[in-house]
C-alpha cells in the first residue's frame, strides 16, 4: 500500500507539469485516461485542484469518469472554461459543480446526466453559482427536466444547448420576464417537449430558437413578439395548423413569424385591434431607426460590408469536414473578404494587435476558437477539413521548413524552454503558449487543400504557403472551435468588423506610409490578415463572400455569413445583403 501510494503523483504526470510551469490550461483525454481514473474511483485525482491558476480545463472521453469528485469548486477559483464532454457523468452530480464565480463557459455534452436537483447539480442559485456563464452546454445526456433554479443560477447565460434530452417541458421560471436578459440561442431540438409557452416572449435577446423533432402541437404567437428573433427550426413537430407545419419545413423564419403575428390564417384573427395597433407602432419605429441608421450611416461616409451570396457567385469556395475532426476541434466557419487595405501606414500593424487581442479576449487564449486568414490567391478550393496523426501532418509553417507535425511541436517545446531559462520566468510567449492545447491528441485537426497541401494546423499555426503579403487584398478566414459553432460565429462576426474598423480608420486619414515587409513578418502571427491595396478613388464596400461547409456526404453544416450573422449595433458598419 505504501508503494502504490508513493507511485501514485508519478500517474499523473500532466498534473505535475502544470504546476512546476504555472500553467492556465490543461487537457486531459486519451486511452491512458480511462485506467487511472478507473483506478481512482471514477473521479478526478484530489491534486487536480490544487491548480488554483488553472484557466480552462478539459477532461474528455473518459467512459470510467462518472463524477468530478469534492473539491472542483474550492480549488479551481479563477475557471473560464471547464469541459467535462463525453464521459460517463451521472445520474447527477455529486458534489454540485458551483459555485465558480468566474466561469464563462461549461460544457457537460454527450454524459449520462438524468437530473440536475439542488445538492447534486450545477450549484446555488442564491447567490448564482455561475454569476459570469455565457455558454451551457447539456446536449446529448438523458435529462426529463431542467432545474428550475437554472435562470438564477446563471444569470447572464447567451447560448444554452439541451437538444438530444428527453426533456418534457421547460421550466416556467427560464421565460419569467427578465430571467434571461442575454440569452440568445436556445437549442432543444430532438427531445420531447410538448409545449412551449407564451412566455417565450420574454427573451428579449433570442436570436436563434431550434425545438426541431420534437412532440410539439402548436407554437404560441406571442413568439413573433421576441423583437431579435432571426432564424428558428421547428421541423419534425405534428402541428395541429398544417399550413404552419408546411411553412415551418420550407418557409424563411420572417415568413413563419408574420404568419403568426396576424394570427394564422384568419389574417389577425386572434389579435384584438389595440395588439394590432401596438405591433404597428412597433414595426413604424424600427423602420424609424432602420432610416436613422442608414442616413448617420451617409453623413459619416461609413463603410459599407456587402455580402455575396453563394448563389451570386460563380465558382463558391466549399469546406468539406471529414469525421475524423469530431472528436478533436469539430467546428469550422469560414468567409471571403474583398477589398481589404493593410498596405497604408501602419494599418497592417493595428489589424495584428487587435487580432491578437481577439485571440487573447473572446477566443479565451484560443482554447475556446482559433483565427487563422489567408492570401486568397494562394488557395485551392474545395477544401477539406480533417485531422491527422502528427506523423503523418506535414506542414510548411510561417517562417520556417516544412516539417511534420510532431517534429514542429517538438521543436517549439525546446524552444519554449530555452526562453524560460534565458528570461528566468514561468510563462512563454507565442505560440510556445497554445503548445499545451495538443497534449494527449493522437490527432491534430488541419485544413487541407485541393492539392493535399496542409494550409492551416488550429490552434498553432498556418502555412507559408498562404501567407498574407502586401499585395494581398482578398482573403480566405477561418474561426475553429471544440466549444461550439456559435462561437465560431461570434468571434468571425467580432474579426470582419474588425476589419471594417481599420478600413475605414485608413480611408479617412489616408495614410501615407506603409509597413515593411520585415515588420509584417515579425508581427505575423497564425491567423494574420493580408494587406492589401485600396483602389484610389472613393470608399468602396468590403464585399463578404459566404463559404459553405459540408459533411462527407456533402450535405450542408453552416454557411457564413447566413442571415443572422454579422448582424451589427456598429454605427460606422452597415451590411447590405
Amino acid at each position: 500500500m505504501a508503494a502504490a501510494a508513493a507511485a501514485a503523483p508519478e500517474a499523473w504526470p500532466e498534473l505535475e507539469l502544470a504546476e512546476r510551469e504555472r500553467r492556465r490550461e490543461l487537457l486531459l483525454t486519451g486511452p491512458a485516461l480511462e485506467a487511472r481514473v478507473r483506478a481512482a474511483g471514477g473521479r478526478l485525482p484530489p491534486r487536480l485542484f490544487t491548480l488554483p491558476l488553472l484557466h480552462y480545463l478539459e477532461v474528455s472521453g473518459c467512459g470510467s469518469l462518472r463524477e468530478p469528485g469534492p473539491g472542483l469548486a474550492q480549488g479551481l477559483p479563477q475557471l473560464h472554461s471547464l469541459v467535462l464532454r463525453r464521459n460517463a457523468l451521472g445520474p447527477g452530480l455529486s458534489p454540485e459543480l458551483g459555485p465558480l464565480p468566474a466561469l464563462r463557459l461549461l460544457d457537460l455534452s454527450g454524459n449520462a446526466l438524468e437530473a440536475l436537483p439542488p445538492g447534486r447539480g450545477l450549484g446555488p442559485a442564491e447567490p448564482p453559482a455561475f454569476p459570469q456563464l455565457r455558454s451551457l452546454n447539456l446536449s446529448g445526456n438523458r435529462l426529463r427536466e431542467l432545474p428550475a433554479d437554472l435562470a438564477r443560477c446563471a444569470p447572464r447565460l447567451q447560448t444554452l444547448n439541451l437538444a438530444g434530452n428527453r426533456l418534457r417541458a421547460f421550466p416556467a421560471e427560464l421565460f419569467r420576464p427578465g430571467a434571461l436578459p442575454l440569452l440568445s440561442e436556445l437549442a432543444a431540438a430532438d427531445n420531447c417537449l410538448r409545449e412551449l409557452g407564451p412566455g417565450v416572449a420574454h427573451l428579449a435577446a433570442l436570436k436563434t430558437l431550434d425545438l426541431s423533432n420534437n412532440q410539439l402541437n402548436e407554437i404560441p404567437a406571442e413568439l413573433a413578439d421576441c423583437p431579435k428573433l432571426k432564424e428558428i427550426n421547428f421541423r419534425g413537430n405534428k402541428l395541429k395548423d398544417k399550413r404552419l407545419e408546411k411553412m415551418v419545413s420550407g418557409c424563411q423564419t420572417k415568413s413563419i413569424l408574420e404568419y403568426l403575428r396576424v394570427g394564422g390564417r384568419g389574417g389577425g384573427r386572434g389579435k384584438g385591434k389595440a395588439e394590432q395597433e401596438k405591433e404597428e407602432g412597433r414595426r413604424k419605429r424600427r423602420e424609424g431607426k432602420r432610416r436613422g441608421g442608414e442616413e448617420a450611416a451617409d453623413e459619416a461616409c461609413r463603410l459599407l460590408l456587402r455580402v455575396l451570396r453563394v448563389a451570386e457567385n460563380p465558382a463558391p469556395l466549399t469546406v468539406r469536414v471529414s469525421p475524423e475532426v469530431r472528436d478533436v476541434r469539430p467546428f469550422i466557419v469560414g468567409a471571403i473578404v474583398r477589398g481589404m487595405d493593410l498596405q497604408a501606414g501602419n494599418a497592417l500593424k493595428r489589424f495584428l494587435a487587435s487580432q491578437t487581442k481577439l485571440h487573447e479576449d473572446l477566443c479565451e487564449k484560443r482554447t475556446a476558437a482559433t483565427i487563422a486568414t489567408h492570401d486568397l490567391r494562394a488557395v485551392r478550393g474545395p477544401l477539406l477539413y480533417t485531422a491527422r496523426p502528427p506523423e503523418d501532418l506535414k506542414i510548411v509553417p510561417l517562417g520556417r521548413k516544412e516539417v511534420k507535425a510532431k517534429d514542429l511541436v517538438r521543436q517549439l517545446q525546446l524552444e519554449a524552454e530555452e526562453h524560460r531559462k534565458q528570461r528566468k520566468r514561468q510563462t512563454v510567449s507565442g505560440l510556445h503558449r497554445y503548445l499545451h492545447l495538443l497534449d494527449g491528441r493522437e490527432q491534430y485537426p488541419c485544413l487541407v487543400d485541393a492539392q493535399d497541401e496542409v494550409i492551416s494546423f488550429p490552434p498553432i499555426t498556418n502555412s507559408e504557403k498562404t501567407k498574407i503579403k502586401k499585395t494581398t487584398s482578398d482573403l480566405f478566414l477561418e474561426v475553429t472551435s471544440a466549444a461550439s459553432l456559435q462561437v465560431c460565429k461570434d468571434i468571425m462576426d467580432a474579426l470582419i468588423l474588425k476589419m471594417a474598423e481599420i478600413n475605414k480608420y485608413t480611408l479617412e486619414n489616408k495614410e501615407e506610409g506603409s509597413l515593411s515587409d520585415a515588420d509584417a513578418e515579425a508581427d505575423a502571427a497564425p491567423g494574420q490578415l493580408s494587406d492589401p491595396s485600396a483602389e484610389k478613388g472613393g470608399p468602396c464596400p468590403l464585399v463578404v463572400e459566404q463559404v459553405r461547409v459540408l459533411d462527407e456526404e456533402g450535405r450542408l453544416k453552416v454557411v457564413y455569413p447566413s442571415k443572422t450573422d454579422l448582424d451589427f449595433a456598429a454605427s460606422h458598419v452597415t451590411v447590405t445583403r
